[in-house]
């Protein structure tokens, strides 16, 4: 067990860091200036050049990455002396828990990771990041709980009903779901239930969970608002959960065993509920941990077009104006993640068989 969580957590670490990496990378290759997107079109040359100074993009590109992978790295070497140098410990920016001096100008430093700040706003990324991930959060799992209860459902019933009118139906609308993009679903079902039926569902096409009153006199709670977002987002997975719920099914109940046990007497229900679902639940919980965590990611456009204020917002905002620190800070958020989900899913891969060992 001890040796599997080592191995996952390296490997986790190496994920993260290429994704640092490649987006660092990326956009670099990108034709702009931040400092311009920072001071405006106009600005002359010379405050340009006092910006770029200031925020290190007047260094070599291999000075910034290396700078950029020190502070965010949680342990890390840091030189007291040099304030030009890219490990220069700097008090008042990094978050320190503690030093271990190696030499008279040399330290390792335990600290918090620092994303710095945003080019845009001067707020730190972190500040930022923990304003939005909520709601982030909060639409993926309310998304992902809508379509694996869901999905489960339709799929037992599909297989229950193989071969007939309801499993033809399903399947058809399962096709469906799987092939519509979500931006594409979200203005579709953004324009015919909060636009053209607006009167009659009462929703809003754009809002966020917690929103100022029309006398702005506090903060209150529009759950409304999630339905959309999340619906739209859930459909993907729950056409998924439900085709995998179905064919797992049918795969389980053609097993030896489910035999045996209808041939002991018991109940139809004890047999779907007690050893046909469980030993089922494989690929679902598979589907739903890769699904979760695309929905980390896929929440951008979903979020941009209902106007719900998370993280995907934030990320798209960032892009239209260059603001790098909080595009990077953002990206490894949502790898972060990723990974952690899914190394419990392979926890819980143990828990749900127990032919599949860690070893």
């Amino acid at each position: 067990m001890l040796q599997f969580v080592v191995k996952r957590f390296l490997y986790s670490i190496l994920v993260v860091w290429g994704v640092v990496t490649l987006v660092f990378i990326l956009f670099n290759l990108i034709p702009g200036d931040p400092a311009r997107m920072v001071m405006g079109q106009r600005t002359d040359e010379a405050s340009l050049a006092a910006v770029r100074r200031d925020l290190g993009l007047d260094k070599p590109l291999p000075y910034q990455y290396l700078k950029y992978i020190n502070d965010l790295s949680p342990v890390s070497i840091h030189n007291h002396n040099n304030p030009n140098s890219y490990i220069y410990l700097d008090r008042s920016v990094y978050s320190i828990a503690t030093t271990i001096r190696l030499s008279s100008s040399r330290a390792i430093a335990v600290k918090a990771p620092y994303l710095r700040r945003s080019f845009q706003s001067g707020k730190t990324v972190t500040a930022i990041i923990s304003e939005t991930l909520p709601n982030t959060f909060i639409l993926a799992i309310t998304a992902m709980v809508f379509a694996t209860i869901i999905g489960i459902g339709l799929g037992v019933v599909a297989a229950l009903k193989k071969d007939t009118w309801i499993d033809r139906t399903l399947l058809v609308l399962s096709a469906f779901g799987m092939s519509v993009p979500s931006f594409f679903a979200a203005i579709l079902f953004g324009w015919l239930f909060a636009f053209m039926l607006g009167d009659f569902t009462g929703l809003n096409l754009t809002g966020n969970l917690m929103e100022v009153d029309n006398l702005g006199e506090g903060m209150h709670l529009h759950l409304k608002n999630l339905i959309l977002p999340a619906f739209t987002l859930g459909i993907r997975p729950l056409a998924i959960v439900t085709q995998l719920s179905r064919n797992s099914m049918l795969e389980t109940l053609s097993q030896d065993y489910i035999r045996t046990a209808k041939a002991k007497g018991l109940t139809f229900t004890k047999v779907i509920w007690r050893h046909t679902l469980k030993n089922s639940l494989n690929p679902v919980v598979s589907a739903i941990s890769g699904w979760f965590a695309s929905l980390m990611a896929g929440v951008v456009f979903i979020e941009y077009i209902f106007g719900w204020k998370g993280l995907g917002y934030v990320i798209v905002e960032a892009l239209n104006s260059y603001d790098v620190p909080l595009v990077l800070g953002s990206v490894i958020t949502l790898s972060i993640v990723f990974v952690v989900v899914n190394f419990l899913v392979d926890i819980a891969y143990t828990y749900l068989d127990p032919r599949i060992r860690l070893s």
